[in-house]
């Protein structure tokens, strides 16, 4: 990869988006680390990329915030160049219950996070990205659940549903920009080993379900992340509006 490749990686502290960006920098990418709270978690990651000889910065942003959103963009613009790739991340996730428990603050913060954060990092991406803005092309990567499919039944329908908005997003935007040399496609990572079940209440919950799946095993963060970086790779040129399962054939 040469120089001039930027990402950012929305919730690039830690699970997936911490193996996406260490991935991504590996590869030759500047990369934008995005976190909400955990400024530590962030800043490793860029302290473990900038010692490999990498290029990265940590960037704070809740992006379910259209103010904090662009402003991220522009930190972006700033100091790391003109951006060539986006890995939405970032989702947040609440303990687990059925919805007749759920009230609508929690659905609006969640909704709020996973889609509509996820919509305007797409939009401030394409406005940079786009041959109708003047750039020159890049990809975008959606980071969905196997959740869209399954649904979550007793868990978290209300995560389920935003995960399959995402997939129906990365599905019309890729339509809407494939001819303005963007490339907008998806990872549907099914039960892996991350910080993110804890956060539902169940932080072994990888281990409770396991035997669900074909392979027997739970999945890695970097077995998602290598998903990620082949879609935002030219090995990829002609796949757009596509979602891959890495779910160890569940």
């Amino acid at each position: 990869m040469h120089d001039s490749q930027v990402v950012i990686v929305t919730g690039g502290g830690r699970g997936i988006g911490r193996a996406t960006a260490l991935l991504a920098a590996s590869r030759g990418f500047s990369v934008c680390v995005n976190y909400l709270r955990d400024q530590s978690a962030a800043e490793a990651v860029v302290s473990a990329i900038q010692r490999d000889g990498g290029k990265a910065v940590a960037a704070q942003a809740d992006i379910s915030r259209e103010a904090q959103v662009v402003s991220l963009f522009e930190q972006v613009d700033r100091e790391l160049g003109r951006l060539t790739a986006l890995v939405n991340n970032a989702a947040t996730l609440e303990p687990q219950m059925r919805l007749d428990s759920m009230d609508a603050a929690r659905l609006e913060r969640m909704f709020a996070t996973n889609v509509i954060g996820t919509m305007l990092c797409s939009r401030e991406a394409v406005r940079r990205m786009s041959s109708h803005h003047g750039g020159s092309g890049g990809g975008i990567v959606n980071i969905s659940s196997g959740a869209a499919r399954w649904g979550s039944p007793g868990e978290y329908i209300d995560y389920a549903a935003t995960k399959g908005a995402v997939e129906t997003l990365t599905i019309g935007l890729a339509k809407e920009v494939a001819e303005e040399g963007i490339r907008v496609n998806g990872v549907r990572p099914g039960f892996i080993y991350t910080e993110l079940h804890a956060k539902g209440g169940e932080p072994g919950r990888v281990e409770r379900v396991k035997s669900l799946v074909p392979m027997q095993r739970g999945g890695q963060p970097e077995e998602v992340a290598a998903a990620v970086m082949w879609l935002l790779s030219p090995e990829a040129s002609y796949v757009t509006g596509t979602i891959i399962d890495v779910s160890g054939g569940r």
